[in-house]
């Protein structure tokens, strides 16, 4: 085997490789051999055949076997040989080859460049640690009462008012006829919310107990069955009962009834909550301020293959024009995520930080205790999805080098309220909105920290 440096420009090396017929001739011999113990033929027995005859009747596909398991040892042993830090598949290009003669093939590597890591003593960044108000935490729970309300029966002369629960059974029709799912038991809606069907709860204002009630209405765009998507349907309901609110005290009791001890732990685990939920966004605002700073500080050239095929991942579900009129945009986010993937993997290394199997099992369990009633999905979904697990790990490896990064630098600590923490990512939003006006690549998902009003459920 022979190996020779063609050419080296930039990134990109290609390499001159040579495996002279000889080589080859003995691989096809030892293949053929194989093949021996195992090929069964009319007139022979296993084991038996002769060598010539196998070689007459598979030949050209067993020169094809031998050559591509050549040329994958070969490229691997020169890539070894020469020192080379692949980035993406290398490729190849054929020469000259053919039974009884020399393979001669072209590899074409692109190597990851040389990461000579920059000082983090400079940079500085601000983090965040929000104080959460007793009266933000009051009116969370009051948001939560109102979402978990309590009724009770009205009389049966009394009609039903925007606010009030109505209870019914319907049978329904389109063009006359009945189809699968056109019958509903027992359905109960909040009038004014318009959870059931667009138009619906208006047309139950004022029914009393045992009314009949024709309601016209149209299926959703989105109905299962697409022959009854947008389809005009009539609803025959009878009314079983009809509602009113009542207004829920916030006590020890209620506090019980969403899975606390009592009412001060409920406030606890709101303000918790609320808390995460700021602390999350505050976080990426801070990562991002020191990421910035270190993708600045460093000048890296880059392959050019790993800028495309992350420009290909980036823009998969997009069209052809709308790739086009972004590609310089995403030019630019693709080659500021490999640098800092580079750059992080690089400070990773260094430091000798690693994820263990632990962790990552350890992550797996604290999202399947924060999704009470899913658990079953959360496990199902890592079993068939190993690539989630290897993803999750990714993100682990990040956090602790992110975290390592932050005992570097010159970080501020601020206390801040809740008021100046929606302030504060308020304003980042507005930023990233002005800096990536393509919001349909991901990187505007990347950029942009959703706003952190807290959850209504």
């Amino acid at each position: 085997m022979k190996i020779e440096i063609q050419s080296k420009k930039g990134l990109r090396t290609v390499l001159s490789i040579v495996i002279d017929k000889k080589t080859i001739q003995n691989k096809m011999e030892e293949r053929l051999n194989e093949l021996k113990k195992e090929v069964s033929l009319k007139g022979f027995r296993t084991g038996k055949v002769p060598t010539s005859l196998i070689k007459n009747q598979f030949g050209k596909s067993i020169y094809g076997e031998v050559v591509d398991k050549i040329l994958r040892e070969s490229s691997a042993k020169a890539i070894k040989e020469k020192n080379l830090k692949i980035a993406g598949q290398p490729k190849i290009d054929l020469k000259t080859f053919g039974e009884g003669k020399d393979l001669n093939y072209e590899l074409q590597i692109d190597s990851l460049p040389e990461i000579v890591l920059k000082s983090f003593e400079k940079i500085k960044a601000t983090g965040y640690k929000v104080k959460i108000e007793e009266k933000v935490i009051s009116e969370k729970i009051k948001e939560i009462s109102s979402h978990n309300k309590q009724f009770k029966d009205k009389k049966e002369n009394i009609k039903a008012e925007i606010g009030d629960q109505v209870i019914f059974d319907y049978s329904a029709t389109v063009d006359g006829n009945k189809f699968e799912g056109s019958e509903g038991k027992g359905v109960q809606i909040e009038l004014g919310k318009n959870l059931f069907l667009k138009g619906f709860d208006e047309q139950l204002i004022g029914v009393k107990k045992n009314d009949t009630k024709k309601v016209n209405s149209i299926l959703p765009p989105n109905h299962p069955k697409k022959e009854l998507a947008n389809k005009k349907t009539i609803f025959e309901c009878k009314i079983l009962n009809v509602k009113n609110s009542i207004e829920t005290p916030i006590d020890d009791n209620f506090a019980k009834t969403m899975g606390a001890k009592n009412l001060d732990d409920l406030k606890k685990l709101v303000e918790n909550q609320i808390t995460s939920q700021y602390s999350q966004a505050l976080d990426s605002i801070t990562k991002k301020e020191i990421l910035d700073q270190i993708e600045n500080s460093h000048k890296i050239d880059l392959p050019q293959n790993l800028i495309d095929q992350e420009v290909s991942l980036m823009t998969q579900n997009l069209k052809n024009e709308e790739k086009e009129k972004h590609k310089i945009n995403n030019e630019k986010i693709a080659k500021s995520r490999i640098k800092l993937g580079l750059i992080l993997n690089e400070y990773g290394e260094k430091n000798n930080l690693k994820v263990s199997d632990d962790e990552v099992r350890s992550a797996i369990e604290k999202q399947i205790k924060s999704m009470p009633g899913q658990e079953k999905m959360v496990i199902d979904y890592y079993k068939k999805n190993p690539s989630a697990s290897q993803s999750l790990k990714g993100s682990l490896y990040e956090e602790k080098i992110i975290n390592l990064i932050k005992t570097k630098i010159k970080l501020e600590n601020k206390s801040i309220s809740s008021k100046e923490a929606e302030q504060i990512i308020f304003k980042f939003n507005k930023s990233s909105v002005e800096n990536f006006d393509d919001k349909k690549t991901k990187s505007s998902d990347k950029n942009k920290i959703k706003s952190k009003k807290i959850s209504k459920k």
